[in-house]
């Protein structure tokens, strides 16, 4: 009797793709505020057709004073905090959310490198933050952010940080 030949293992589509199923099976939207990843989260959103079902905009705020400006993080988080922190992760986030009007926030802040790291905050350092609105006075509304420390060259890290940014939405869309 002939052996079949062996299936070939069922790959997981990536992360974007998965994303945007789940935005558009949930008819919700994103936006978007890069700081380290430079716009690589929207323009790998942007590489699976449809797309504009669900990616309202996205915002490049690379200096301080974009954070403040376009995404109203606050002074104080900068100062106290710096730019790679928790804290400017999710103002991030939120501010994203709130200036769009959509359903999600994601943000990516960090240290690609190869310079520009400390002891406290070394090369590769990376907060990525999400946020959800919900409807006014059901409590529902969070935001949040994950630490990641990411090897390799400043490439590795901005596509690290993307993919670990598209996967915390995932994570929270099927939360």
């Amino acid at each position: 009797m002939p052996v079949a030949p062996p299936k070939a293992p069922v790959s997981e589509p990536p992360v974007e793709t998965r994303v945007g199923e789940l935005l558009r099976e949930r008819g919700e939207t994103v936006a978007l505020a890069e700081s380290l990843t430079g716009g690589l989260v929207g323009s790998l959103l942007t590489d699976v057709p449809g797309s504009s079902d669900y990616l309202d905009r996205g915002t490049v705020a690379y200096s301080n004073d974009a954070k403040l400006e376009a995404l109203g993080v606050s002074r104080e988080s900068l100062d106290a905090r710096g730019a790679v922190s928790e804290a400017v992760a999710v103002e991030m986030a939120r501010g994203a959310r709130d200036s769009a009007g959509t359903d999600w926030g994601l943000s990516t802040t960090g240290i690609a490198g190869p310079t520009g790291g400390t002891a406290e905050k070394p090369v590769g350092l990376v907060w990525v933050g999400v946020a959800r609105a919900a409807p006014w006075g059901s409590g529902d509304s969070f935001a949040r952010a994950e630490r990641h420390v990411f090897d390799g060259d400043r490439l590795a890290v901005k596509r690290a940080s993307a993919e670990a940014a598209l996967g915390l939405l995932a994570g929270a869309l099927d939360g």
